[in-house]
């Protein structure tokens, strides 16, 4: 089986071990891209993901504007569609959020972490088939929790009984990329992935060189101020960009 197909099945198991969870308030709303965006996140899986990678890069979950629209980490749409050259058709999830509907590639808003992130990546990689033939970038949780006021909630806020199932679930579905594309490096996009990097290769016995760069999130003032050159900084520090 190829490399894609065991990926492909990792995000099976990983969604069938979240279905049903349930979440107390203030999360009003869950969203999983991986089941209602799938067809564009396996584009992007076979396309991209079919290989063993120097580099996996590792978000924390989707954005609103970005893969919860489109099914790809840091999905801001235009790198998505124009960059990567995918697009497809994407359902609605049941029950949705009246301040935050999907329109999949329809969404006019911008997903700024993604078009940091994409936009660094694309700079300097101007082919995506370039870029992803060393690197391949995942989020360490697929789901998307909302408050009743739209608001986002981060699996960093949640009640650690309700976070337990997800993150036996997620660092399975870690573990399997680690195992599949044997990364010499792997790389936190901010501090809480870069800990759950740390603590899925502890378990499993691997031992890749392990690092972070900065979130690009606009939450950020550090990523405000030339998240860019931050970033590929980082980058050559750790070894990975000459």
């Amino acid at each position: 089986m190829s490399i894609a197909r065991e990926l492909l099945a990792a995000t099976d198991e990983l969604v069938t071990s979240l279905q049903g969870l349930s979440f107390a308030e203030p999360v009003a709303y869950t969203y999983n891209p991986l089941e209602y965006a799938r067809q564009s996140h396996e584009l992007y899986l076979t396309r991209f993901g079919d290989s063993k990678k120097r580099a996996l890069m590792m978000g924390m979950n989707p954005g609103p504007w970005g893969m919860a629209q489109t099914g790809v980490p840091f999905g801001e749409i235009p790198a998505v569609r124009d960059w990567m050259g995918i697009s497809a058709p994407v359902n609605r999830p049941d029950p949705e959020h009246p301040k935050r509907p999907i329109v999949g590639f329809d969404c006019e808003k911008s997903e700024v972490s993604g078009r940091r992130l994409w936009g660094l990546f694309s700079e300097t990689y101007p082919k995506a088939e370039d870029f992803f033939q060393a690197h391949y970038v995942v989020n360490y949780c697929p789901l998307v929790w909302m408050e009743e006021s739209g608001r986002n909630r981060t699996p960093d806020k949640l009640p650690k009984a309700e976070m337990e199932p997800v993150s036996a679930a997620c660092d399975q579905y870690v573990q399997r990329h680690l195992e599949l594309l044997e990364p010499e490096f792997v790389i936190g996009v901010g501090a809480f992935a870069e800990t759950c990097l740390k603590r899925v290769s502890e378990a499993a016995g691997l031992q890749p060189e392990i690092g972070r760069i900065l979130h690009p999130s606009p939450a950020s003032p550090a990523a405000n101020r030339d998240w860019a050159g931050t970033a590929a900084k980082q980058l050559r520090e750790i070894g990975l960009w000459e």
